[in-house]
């Protein structure tokens, strides 16, 4: 059952990516919550105490994501399986519930000047990384925290963009197929997930980390029980977000 305390966090985090940080006030948070006036400002006396409240409760999330991954990869999972992984979670992460990731963003610009909420992404992302890596050598890839970590990264300035950008803008830049920049995303940061190019008669050039267009396999469903109901996917992947 959520304790008075959880439902305001994720109602904080609710209204972060409604209406940015900014927009995040005590009485908002009331109103949504459908508390009395006074109640969050009771457990929360300050705004700054309200964000690190907001970014803690984040973290948790992700840490009961990272947990469920743990308990539910299977031991035989294919270098395939994984990277099919990232496709589903920009998805997620971009269209189908954003919420939970564009809160991050807000508090990863609160981060910029406030350490307690610097304090909790920075636990929150090296948790990613660590549990991104034990994913990726589960299926046999050489994949170190760091990889994962990069990988975190690539997948935070990629779903920015796919957030924040017109459709032309996209188009014209070369990020208009998701599917595709999930996939690249995982070869360009994960060693030796690249499948090997078949040879060619012609000059040789360097195969590029984004595959040109869409091919008819569709990503991989993740279950409705790796996903915390806040966009915690990205985070169920260890690093790819998510954040």
């Amino acid at each position: 059952m959520t304790s008075r305390r959880e439902l305001l966090c994720d109602t904080a985090i609710s209204v972060l990516a409604a209406e940015g940080g900014r927009g995040l006030t005590h009485r908002a948070v009331d109103r949504a919550a459908e508390v009395p006036e006074g109640t969050t400002k009771n457990y929360f006396p300050s705004r700054d105490a309200l964000l690190r409240a907001a970014a803690q409760r984040m973290t948790e999330l992700h840490a009961a994501a990272v947990a469920r991954l743990r308990a539910t990869t299977p031991a035989g999972i294919s270098a395939t399986q994984v990277s099919e992984l990232y496709p589903a979670l920009l998805r997620r992460a971009v269209a189908e519930d954003p919420t939970q990731f564009l809160a991050m963003v807000e508090l990863y610009l609160e981060a910029v000047r406030r350490p307690g909420v610097r304090e909790a992404l920075g636990r929150m992302v090296v948790a990613n990384a660590e549990a991104g890596a034990r994913l990726h050598r589960a299926a046999g890839l050489p994949s170190g925290v760091r990889d994962a970590g990069l990988l975190d990264a690539y997948f935070l300035g990629v779903a920015v963009s796919l957030l924040a950008l017109p459709a032309e803008a996209l188009r014209a830049v070369g990020l208009d197929d998701p599917y595709a920049l999930g996939l690249g995303l995982f070869h360009a940061a994960v060693p030796s997930s690249q499948p090997t190019p078949r040879p060619s008669a012609g000059p040789t050039s360097a195969p590029s980390p984004l595959p040109p267009s869409r091919n008819a396999r569709q990503p991989l469903d993740l279950d409705d029980d790796q996903d915390d109901g806040h966009g915690g996917g990205r985070a169920a992947a260890g690093g790819a977000c998510g954040r």
